[in-house]
């Protein structure tokens, strides 16, 4: 199995209530000024407010700067860069899913490390860790809270840049359900399938290991079993709170693991159409699956996927059979949750599935993928997606 090293947040809080947490380690850890980041619509729903009273009571002067945007670029990161500075903040809260822990994972690496935003592309880009960051989590899918991966649009390119950076990994995590009650039902259901690609990316991945196993196969049994129900009610505090834990999971799991295909493939797609990425992943993600489950030797890793999702009698199948089984159970559970099916349906253009073949190729998940496409079948799957052409 070889080496194995371990990424994970030195401090985290789940349960509803559990912002409460948050003074008194802020107070242990000696942060005396912040700059909460985060979107219009949570400043403007009093959601940063509501983390801003808990700073407050840590003795914290802080700010807020509130213009994220889904997909963070290039512009949206100088902007909040030069507010921290002009701030002399000795660290950021995050407020928000993706975008907003995104946004302050990359501000935080350059305001340690110097530079520009676009320097940090790839592997293990920057030198020292960034100035600490607290996530306050209000979405159940991207799993930016734990890992140690973050994503900023590049517009020049028309692509997400893919940063996997030890030195990103924020320093206090917090899951508390009260923040994502409120989550509507299409961000529900793909947050929701984000984190359930995630956990099927890192069970498969080539450097999946009986640790990251742990985390991913727990992960999409949860999510199996509990995200219709946080689609259909949120409200659910039960369904809700689990899918809290198993994102959490998953992001554990492919923040050391890896990902793959169906993520290489999402960025550059999301990024030259502008398209949510858990959207991207959930159409994605079974024309992936069987593609990868074509190899007869991965297929036979998928056997785990089948038997986690709960498919009776997985555990005797073939790995095609487990591959195919798995693939109409992802299917069946987008369609529940209402999202959409094919790129067709989306606004995109098959005729940059080159261009977007390329991007992905180049894409930091790909090397994680259980082994390398060409250009070619690349192009193949995202036709497949595009017009539903199923290879099974």
């Amino acid at each position: 199995m070889g080496l194995l090293r371990v990424n994970a947040v030195a401090t985290s809080f789940f349960g509803r209530g559990s912002i409460g947490m948050l003074p008194a380690e802020l107070k242990k850890r000696g942060l005396k000024r912040g700059l909460i980041v985060t979107d219009q619509f949570l400043f403007k729903s009093g959601a940063a407010d509501k983390v801003g009273l808990f700073l407050l009571e840590a003795g914290i002067e802080y700010a807020v700067y509130y213009l994220v945007q889904p997909n963070p670029a290039v512009a949206v990161i100088n902007e909040c860069l030069e507010a921290a500075k002009a701030l002399n903040v000795d660290f950021l809260t995050a407020v928000g899913g993706g975008s907003a822990i995104d946004t302050a994972k990359a501000v935080s690496i350059v305001l340690e490390n110097g530079g520009r935003i676009e320097d940090y592309e790839g592997i293990n880009q920057s030198d020292r860790p960034g100035i600490p960051v607290v996530a306050v989590n209000t979405t159940a899918g991207t799993g930016s809270e734990v890992t140690s991966f973050y994503i900023v649009t590049n517009p020049d390119k028309h692509t997400k840049m893919c940063m996997v950076d030890t030195n990103c990994m924020v320093s206090i995590a917090v899951n508390d359900i009260d923040f994502m009650m409120s989550m509507p039902k299409n961000l529900t259901a793909s947050t929701g399938m984000d984190a359930m690609t995630h956990a099927i990316e890192a069970a498969v991945s080539k450097r999946c290991t009986p640790f990251t196993d742990k985390d991913a196969l727990w992960a999409i049994g949860v999510i199996s079993r509990y995200l219709s129900q946080a689609v259909k009610d949120g409200g659910n505090e039960t369904a809700r709170e689990m899918m809290a834990y198993a994102e959490y999971s998953a992001g554990m799991a492919f923040s050391n693991a890896g990902l793959g295909m169906v993520h290489a493939m999402a960025h550059s797609l999301g990024g030259r159409f502008n398209l949510p990425h858990g959207v991207c992943n959930a159409i994605l993600l079974p024309y992936v699956m069987e593609f990868n489950g074509s190899n007869k030797n991965i297929a036979e890793r998928y056997k785990k996927v089948a038997q986690s999702l709960g498919i009776e009698g997985a555990e005797t199948m073939s790995g095609e059979q487990a591959v195919k089984e798995a693939v109409f159970w992802i299917r069946k559970l987008s369609k529940a949750i209402g999202l959409e099916e094919c790129l067709s349906e989306l606004s995109v253009d098959p005729g940059a599935f080159g261009e977007l073949a390329d991007f992905a190729m180049a894409d930091a998940c790909m090397d994680d993928n259980p082994f390398q496409p060409s250009k070619e079948e690349i192009i193949g799957v995202y036709v497949n997606a595009y017009y539903g052409i199923s290879s099974k």
